[in-house]
Order: structure tokens, then sequence, then C-alpha cells
């Protein structure tokens, strides 16, 4: 890997999320007005999406130009995880504001950004013995892990990190549809969204872990790629039944957003599809697989682009048309991940 592309590809989660921040306090600029406070705080923390994804890159590339020491292993996923959790902390601090909509919406929803944040930054945790992948490939299957792999309750305290967060954001999920109110089941239906992206990233560091550890077997090439299909048609589905589910204005946000979160999965799919297809094997395309986020950041954008002009006569997909633009920053950064892995896996 060149220095201009190292470069490149750790730039451009920085600057992404520049890109959020600077959108969400533009938009938090613009009027007290509740559509304008979710939307705002929402760009904010998605932020912090973009920084958990700088230290997955950074930790991957220092380790392929031979730049990576024992300072950087620690860190990265601790500059990673302090700003989930800085999400999770201020997303429960707008929630105890008060029980207006803004603000049990907003709460909820960066809430479980932090989650998915700390999900990202356990990829970082899991990528601190990448280069180990090549050499995990070259063992015989069942061989043991190589030399320098962590072990196996470590790799499988990582696993359990996204799953755990699913789960908790799945049961605040539940007690905001046991309250009731159209406050609480916008909430709902977007946390569940990013719970939903919490259990796809199960997928992708199960995979980093096993592969490392030399365990990746034959059948989990597509146990893993299908799972994150499934996670990704789940919150289209929700938010395409959110939308017709009703004529309420209300709907129009989290159904919109819910189709971006299932973008965000399909995102994803990127690159556990690409570390299933180069495991102890050559794939001649695997250099086209980058393609896939970007496609999916165009589609955020596009929608996006078509929800500001519906905007002009339903000012509910204020909120959709605003957030979509931060999901699709997520997305592009999402490409310089898939990038990287390429760079670092592929024989091709």
């Amino acid at each position: 890997m060149s220095p201009f592309i190292s470069v490149l590809f750790r730039a451009i989660p920085l600057v992404m999320g520049a890109v959020c921040l600077a959108f969400g306090l533009y938009v938090l600029s613009g009027g007290d007005d509740p559509a304008h406070v979710v939307a705002g705080h929402v760009n904010i923390a998605l932020t912090a999406i973009c920084i958990a994804l700088f230290t997955t890159a950074a930790t991957i590339i220092r380790q392929l130009v031979h730049r990576y020491g024992r300072v950087w292993e620690i860190v990265l996923p601790t500059l990673g995880y302090a700003v989930a959790l800085a999400t999770v902390i201020w997303g429960v601090t707008v929630i105890q504001r008060g029980s207006e909509t803004e603000y049990v919406v907003a709460g909820h929803v960066m809430l479980g950004i932090g989650f998915i944040a700390a999900c990202v930054s356990t990829v970082a945790t899991a990528s601190t013995k990448f280069t180990l992948i090549q050499r995990s490939a070259k063992l015989a299957p069942g061989s043991g892990p190589p030399d320098g792999a962590y072990s196996r309750g470590v790799g499988a305290v990582l696993i359990a990190i996204p799953a755990v967060l699913a789960i908790v954001g799945l049961a605040v999920s539940a007690t905001l549809y046991a309250r009731g109110g159209a406050d609480a089941l916008v909430a709902a239906h977007v946390l569940t969204g990013l719970s939903v992206i919490c259990s796809a990233l199960v997928a992708l560091v199960a995979s980093i872990v096993r592969q490392v550890r030399n365990e990746f077997g034959d059948a989990e090439r597509y146990r893993w790629t299908w799972w994150v299909v499934a996670m990704g048609t789940v919150n289209v589905v929700l938010g395409v039944w959110v939308l017709l589910a009703s004529d309420d204005p209300a709907r129009l946000a989290p159904g919109t957003v819910l189709i971006g979160l299932g973008l965000i999965c399909f995102s994803i799919l990127s690159k556990v599809v690409l570390l299933a297809l180069v495991w102890r094997q050559v794939f001649a395309l695997a250099n086209r697989i980058p393609i896939i986020p970007i496609g999916t950041a165009l589609a955020c954008l596009f929608f996006a682009a078509f929800l500001f002009e519906a905007t002009t006569t339903q000012p509910g997909f204020f909120v959709g048309a605003h957030v979509l633009v931060g999901l699709g920053a997520v997305c592009f950064t999402l490409f310089s991940i898939v990038s990287i892995l390429e760079a670092g896996t592929s024989s091709s």
C-alpha cells in the first residue's frame, strides 16, 4: 500500500465525520422545532461511528505499512470506545431533559448510535491481530491458531460485545413499544434498526476473530454472509412496513431512516463477503467489492434528495432527509474500510 493511499483511507473516515458534525451543527442551529433538534443531534452523533471506523482503518493500515506498535494497539481502540461511551452518555442526558418528543427520539437514537460505535470499536480491537489472518490461512485447517493470536476467551468476549449491545438495544426498544405513544414508537422503531446493525456487526467481528485464530470453516463463508443479508432485509422491510402501516405523518421519519439503516447493513455485508471469499482462496473480483458501499452511499444520498424535495409538501420527511445524508457519509466511510480489508487479505 502506497503512502498516499494509506493516508487517503485514513482521512476518509475523519472527513466524513467532519461532514456529519458540521451538518448536524448546521441543522441544529436552524431552529428549536423538534425536527431540527432530532436531525441535528442524530447527525452529530453519527460522527462517533466515523471516528470508530477511523480507529479500525488506522489499526489495519499501520500493520500493513509496518508502523504499528504497542502504543497504537492501546490508543486506537481506546479512542473508539471513549467516543462511543461519550455518545451513549450524551444520549442518556438528552433523554433525561424531558418528555418532549424531540428529547425522547433524539436521546434514544443517540443511545443506539453509541452502541454501534462500540461495536465498530470492537472491530478495531479484533483487528489488532489483523496481519495474522494471512498467516492463519497458510496453516492446515484445525491445526490451531498461529503464534501471537489472542486466546479463545478473548475472541469469545470480542464476539459477545456486539451481541450483548444488540440485545440491550432491543430490550430498550421493547420498553418503548410497551410505553406506547407516537414519540416512543418512533424512537423504538429506529432503535430497533440500530440494534439490528449491531447484530450484523457480530458477523464481521466473528469473521475476523475466527480467521485470526484459524477457526474459520467453509460453512462460515455462507453463514455470516446470509446473516448480514437477513439483518439488512429486516431493516428495509420494517421501514417499508412502517411507511405503509398508517397515514400518520409521524411514521415518515422512522420509516425512511430504517431503509437507510438497511443500506448500512448492506455496506457491512461487503466486508463480511470479502473476508469469506478470500479466505484460503483467490477471488479475482475482490477489488470490485468496494463498489458495494459506494452504491449504498449513493443510494442514501439520492434517497435524501427525493425526500428533501418531498419536504416542501410534507414536513414529516424533514428528519429522514437530513439523517440519510449522515447515513450516506457513514456508508462512504465503510468504502475505505472494505478497501483496506481487500488490500490486506486478497491475493489477487
